[in-house]
């Protein structure tokens, strides 16, 4: 396994993954496109190392609206429930997922139970399987063995450009993988409680209709694959649906970047 390929999977086990989950070499496997894997979130003693919460596209809905309810999700948890960022992610073919780690795993019926309050005070519209909490997942970056393309962890601010299409068509780089995921905190134990407490009683959710977005969805042209999958620092104080295009074009120019974009032909 090279340094890049053993970082990553050393960000991946420190956030989501229990320590019987799966051996180092089947996961850097994984992380290669060589196989993929569905990997357990859960201990073997019935306990919740990490949440999935998969956002898909729903029938008849407007264009956008599963990345729209995710970022309205995404802040929500950090302004009104006060838990730290989670991950954001690509399926590979048409699904968002948010990622939260649990710094000390809990019982897998708490953690269904957080996540079915979750839904109830955020996205009631969105299908959740009762198994939600245990069901093994495909832990990016990997290939989605449906689709051919590669899942992987990506900037909020560029989700808008995979509304159509969740997928890469080559592997994320390996180091802007690991920048994502370094910068990330696990939700503590007192954290996780003193949210499903305020989602149980119904307090600190207002209901879904009323999540307004502080700044419209922006209809971004498709990005580049390559950059999307390269981390890139949000504004200062901005909420994942507050980091427009702009913003992040604006952010790159300042550090002598220039963003590459490519732009699809009608058929």
């Amino acid at each position: 396994m090279d340094k890049l390929t053993d970082k990553l999977a050393a960000e991946l086990t420190r956030l989501y993954l229990a320590p019987e989950a799966l051996t180092r070499e089947a996961l850097a496997q994984h992380l290669q496109g060589k196989t993929t894997l569905a990997i357990k979130l859960t201990t073997a003693d019935n306990l919740t190392r990490a949440l999935a919460i998969p956002f898909r596209k729903l029938a008849f809905a407007t264009e956008g609206q599963h990345w729209t309810r995710l970022c309205e999700v995404a802040n929500a948890l950090q302004g009104e429930l006060g838990l730290p960022a989670p991950a954001v992610s690509i399926d590979g073919a048409s699904a968002y997922y948010l990622w939260l780690s649990l710094e000390t795993p809990v019982p897998t019926t708490r953690a269904q139970d957080f996540l079915a309050a979750l839904k109830q005070a955020y996205f009631p519209e969105t299908d959740l399987a009762p198994d939600a909490a245990t069901a093994p997942v495909y832990l990016p970056p990997c290939l989605n063995p449906r689709s051919g393309k590669w899942a992987a962890f990506i900037h909020p601010g560029m989700g808008a450009s995979f509304a159509d299409e969740s997928g890469l068509e080559m592997a994320p780089p390996a180091a802007g993988q690991v920048a994502f995921l370094e910068g990330l905190d696990s939700i503590g134990a007192v954290q996780f409680e003193a949210a499903l407490g305020k989602l149980q009683q119904g307090r600190g959710a207002a209901p879904a209709a009323a999540l307004v977005p502080a700044v419209a969805p922006v209809a971004a042209p498709a990005v580049d694959s390559v950059a999307a999958a390269q981390p890139v620092a949000a504004p200062e104080g901005l909420l994942l649906k507050d980091a427009t295009l702009e913003d992040i074009v604006r952010f790159l120019h300042s550090k002598n970047i220039e963003p590459t974009f490519r732009h699809l032909m009608p058929k």
